[in-house]
C-alpha cells in the first residue's frame, strides 16, 4: 500500500515572475510544486515585455544620441544606419539566453518542482483539470493553488478595429521592420515607451491619447513628457479619443474628433487584461472585479479557500517586481507562514527619455486621503549633474505633510530618474521628513543629489548656495 506524502502539494498555474518566485520559495519550504504552463516558459517580462522593450529603448537611445545631442557643436553628429534585422536578432539572443538561464535551467535543476505543459481549469475548489500538450487529460488535486496567469494586451472597443492587422506591444517588439509612419493609440507606459523608441529608430510617430500622457499621475509629469516628445518631433494628440479605424491599401486610417490620422502601422497600447477567462474561477468560488482581475487580500488570498493569486491576473499594479514579491509571499502563506505584501511604498519607472519615476502619493492622492500637503518642485537647471550633461529637461517634486514635513511622495521626470527613485522610496519607508532628507550626504554631481536639493527648498533658497554646499 502506497504511503501518501505529507509534503504540501502546491499547484501553480503560469510560469512568469510571480509563478517562479512562488515555486522557488515553496520548494525551499519543503512543498511539492507542480507548475502548469501552456505557452513559452517565463511569462511576459522576459519574452515579450520588460527585457525586449528595454533592449529596444537602449538601441533607440544610441541612435538618437548619434543623430543629435547637446554636444553636437563639438562632437560631429551623424545619421545612423539602422539594421532592424540585426538589432532584432541581438535582442532575441539576449531574451533566449535569459529565459534559458533564469527559467529553463532553474526549473530543470531545482528539486521538488514539476513542470506540466498544458492548460488548466478548476473543477471545484480542490481539483484542477489539466489538458496536457499531448492531448491527455488528468485531474490534479492540491493542498493550495496559486493562479499566476498574467495578462494580455487589451483591445479598446473602436469601430472597425477588429480584423485589421494592428500591432499590440508583442508585434511591435518583434517586428523586423521600422515603419515609415506609425500611429500609437494609448497614453500609459507601454504607449509612450514604444512611441519614442520607434521615433528614434526612424518612424514618423503620432501618439493619440484619450486623455493626457500618463494621466493617472501628476499632470505636470505628463505635460513635461509631452513637451519632450514634441521637441523630438513626435506628434502628440492629447484629449483625442479614436472613434473609428479603417485599413486599406496598406494604410491605417484613424478617425478622431480632430480629423483623420494615417499611418503604415497602428500600435494599440491601451492597457492589459488579466488572463482569467478560461480558468473556471466560478467553480472554485473565486471573485473578480469588473476588469476580470482576481480580488485578493494583503496575503494574496482569493475568495476561494487555499487558492491564491499573484501577478498581472490579480488586482495589483502590473509590475514584474510586484508580481515576484507577491509570488514569494503567497508561497510562504501556502506553506503555513504568515506574510503580507505592503504596496504603500511602491516605486515605479517609465523608461522614456527623460525617464518618469514616482513613489508614494502625489498631491491629488494625498488630498483625497484627507492629508494637508505642502510641495516643492525643483527644475533641473538647479541640479549640477543635469547642468554638466547639458540636459535640464524635467523636474523633481516632493510632496510632504504640511504639519510635520513627513515625506509623502516623490515624482521625477529626468534623465535616469529611475536610478534616484529608490532612494526616495527608502526615505518614505523610514518616514523621514524633508529636513532629514535635506541633511543627508549625497555624492556631488549625481542626479540623486536632486532629492536633497529639492528637500532643501522647503526651508531655504538654493539659488543662494554654492555648487556643493550642504
Amino acid at each position: 500500500m502506497a504511503v501518501r506524502s505529507t509534503r504540501r502539494r502546491i499547484v501553480i498555474i503560469g510560469s512568469g515572475g510571480a509563478a517562479f518566485a512562488a515555486a522557488l520559495k515553496a520548494s525551499e519550504r519543503g512543498a511539492l510544486v507542480t507548475m502548469i504552463e501552456h505557452g513559452t516558459l517565463g511569462g511576459t517580462c522576459v519574452n515579450v515585455g520588460c527585457v525586449p522593450s528595454k533592449i529596444m529603448l537602449a538601441t533607440a537611445r544610441v541612435a538618437h544620441t548619434r543623430r543629435v545631442s547637446p554636444f553636437d557643436d563639438g562632437v560631429t553628429a551623424s545619421i545612423p544606419v539602422i539594421s532592424r534585422a540585426t538589432l532584432l536578432a541581438q535582442q532575441q539572443q539576449r531574451v533566449d539566453a535569459l529565459r534559458r538561464d533564469k527559467y529553463e535551467r532553474i526549473i530543470a535543476t531545482t528539486p521538488g518542482i514539476e513542470l506540466l505543459r498544458g492548460t488548466a481549469h478548476f473543477l471545484d475548489g480542490r481539483i484542477l483539470m489539466v489538458r496536457q500538450a499531448d492531448g491527455r487529460k488528468s485531474a490534479r488535486g492540491f493542498d493550495a493553488c496559486l493562479i499566476a496567469t498574467g495578462a494580455r494586451p487589451a483591445l479598446p472597443a473602436i469601430d472597425g478595429l477588429a480584423g485589421t492587422p494592428y500591432w499590440t506591444s508583442t508585434e511591435a517588439l518583434q517586428s523586423p521592420d521600422i515603419p515609415d509612419c506609425l500611429t500609437v493609440l494609448g497614453s500609459s507606459a507601454v504607449a509612450v515607451e514604444l512611441a519614442q523608441a520607434y521615433a528614434r529608430l526612424g518612424s514618423r510617430v503620432t501618439l493619440v491619447a484619450r486623455r493626457a500622457l500618463l494621466s493617472r499621475g501628476d499632470p505636470a509629469v505628463g505635460e513635461a513628457l509631452t513637451a519632450a516628445f514634441r521637441a523630438e518631433r513626435i506628434e502628440v494628440l492629447t484629449g483625442t479619443p479614436a472613434r473609428a479605424v479603417a485599413f486599406g491599401g496598406g494604410t491605417f486610417t484613424v478617425t478622431t474628433d480632430q480629423g483623420e490620422i494615417r499611418g503604415d502601422r497602428l500600435l494599440i497600447a491601451t492597457g492589459r487584461s488579466p488572463n482569467t477567462q478560461a480558468l473556471g474561477l466560478d467553480r472554485a468560488g473565486i471573485v473578480m472585479n469588473a476588469q476580470g482581475a482576481i480580488l485578493i487580500d494583503k496575503g494574496l488570498r482569493t475568495s476561494g479557500a487555499d487558492i491564491y493569486a499573484a501577478g498581472d491576473c490579480a488586482d495589483h499594479p502590473q509590475f514584474v517586481y510586484v508580481a515576484a514579491a507577491a509570488g514569494t509571499r503567497a508561497a510562504v502563506n501556502m506553506t503555513g507562514g504568515q506574510a503580507t505584501l505592503d504596496l504603500d511604498v511602491m516605486p515605479a519607472v517609465v523608461f522614456t527619455d527623460p525617464q518618469v519615476a514616482t513613489v508614494g502619493m502625489d498631491e491629488v492622492r494625498a488630498r483625497d486621503a484627507g492629508i494637508a500637503t505642502e510641495s516643492r518642485t525643483l527644475h533641473l537647471e538647479h541640479v549640477p549633474r543635469a547642468l554638466v550633461n547639458f540636459d535640464t529637461r524635467g523636474f523633481i517634486k516632493i510632496v510632504a505633510e504640511r504639519d510635520n514635513g513627513r515625506l509623502l511622495g516623490v515624482q521625477a521626470i529626468a534623465a535616469e530618474a529611475g536610478e534616484l527613485i529608490q532612494t526616495a522610496a527608502v526615505a518614505l519607508r523610514a518616514r523621514w521628513t524633508v529636513d532629514e532628507l535635506a541633511a543627508q550626504l549625497f555624492p556631488y554631481l549625481t542626479m540623486v543629489e536632486g532629492l536633497r536639493l529639492c528637500a532643501q527648498t522647503f526651508s531655504r533658497d538654493i539659488g543662494t548656495l554654492s555648487c556643493c554646499a550642504g
